[in-house]
């Protein structure tokens, strides 16, 4: 598990992590959200070893980063963004070099190997230089790596980078498969993928956590509460008047027209209307086809919550 306790971490009087907090448990796939200059990658950075934090504290498996930061890298996976790869060696030698670094028994590392070259798809080009691959090849060759000594963590910044439609279903399927036994956090600014693949997303904004939850409750916490979609068989004119009438309701949008005669209109509301909405309906002689509360999508959400005033 993965235990972030008021993290902060400064670059002089910068600050780009503000006191933020969370959990990833074994078995969860958690986003990593938030737009440029939001303090995800320096969050990542922290969290692998690779920056110290100015403040607070990091877990991984109850093991402190700080206290024992060996131990601690041991159990982490990591995928950078920029990926950096040796451009003159071959697929094979580069994994044979990591594998020697981080698994020492030999039998065991060549197993593992051949392991992560077919679990990414990489068996057709391990004899291939490096320098030679392509954009998407590289992003595979990065997340062998980053499993190939079978860590308990794995944190991915951007996974699917420049992998065509086809290659970034394989990863999602991979990291499926993964999370079964791992802990997984992973930035990423493609939301589709995010809202496909996440159990839980933390939107990051001005360097501290501006929401954080499953897609639905983000969505009834930000976007449904005070909004609701009805639409009606009647006149759409006298409808929009007398439901801008109506006590609770602060404005009335005229949304669309499914079927002749059958208008649709958001309304933003201070109370609960449901009641009075069939009220209304029976007293016009106007059947109520639909009621609900819109659902937002994770890019309505995210700009919402990373809105600067």
């Amino acid at each position: 598990m993965m235990d972030v306790r008021g993290l902060v971490k400064e670059y002089g009087s910068t600050v780009a992590v503000a006191d933020i907090s969370f959990q990833v448990r074994p078995g969860e796939v958690v986003g990593l959200l938030g737009p440029n200059g939001a303090g995800k990658s320096t969050t990542l950075r922290v969290l692998t070893g690779y920056l110290p934090p100015t403040g607070g504290s990091v877990t991984l498996d109850g093991v402190d980063i700080l206290e024992n930061p060996m131990e601690t890298r041991r159990r982490v996976g990591y995928l950078s963004e920029t990926n950096p790869l040796y451009e003159s060696l071959n697929v094979w030698e580069t994994l044979r070099l990591f594998a020697q670094l981080r698994i020492p028994d030999k039998l065991t590392a060549s197993a593992r190997i051949d392991e992560v070259a077919r679990q990414c798809s990489l068996v057709d080009v391990m004899h291939k230089d490096v320098g030679e691959l392509s954009k998407g090849y590289r992003q595979r060759l990065g997340l062998a790596l980053a499993i190939l000594h079978d860590p308990d963590i794995l944190i991915l910044d951007e996974p699917t980078s420049a992998l065509d439609p086809h290659q970034q279903q394989e990863v999602r399927d991979l990291i499926f498969r993964l999370k079964e036994k791992k802990t997984v956090l992973l930035s990423t600014h493609i939301l589709p993928e995010a809202q496909r693949l996440c159990d839980r997303i933390l939107i990051l904004h001005q360097g501290r956590i501006a929401a954080e939850g499953t897609l639905d409750q983000l969505r009834q916490r930000l976007s449904g509460n005070g909004t609701l979609y009805v639409r009606f068989k009647g006149p759409a004119e006298a409808l929009k008047s007398r439901l801008t009438a109506m006590n609770g309701v602060k404005t009335v949008q005229r949304q669309d027209e499914e079927e002749p005669g059958c208008p649709g209109f958001e309304l933003t509301v201070e109370t609960d209307i449901r009641v009075d909405l069939n009220g209304l309906a029976a007293e016009m002689g106007c059947p109520l086809l639909e009621l609900r509360r819109p659902t937002a999508a994770l890019d309505e959400i995210f700009r919402q919550v990373t809105r600067t005033p």
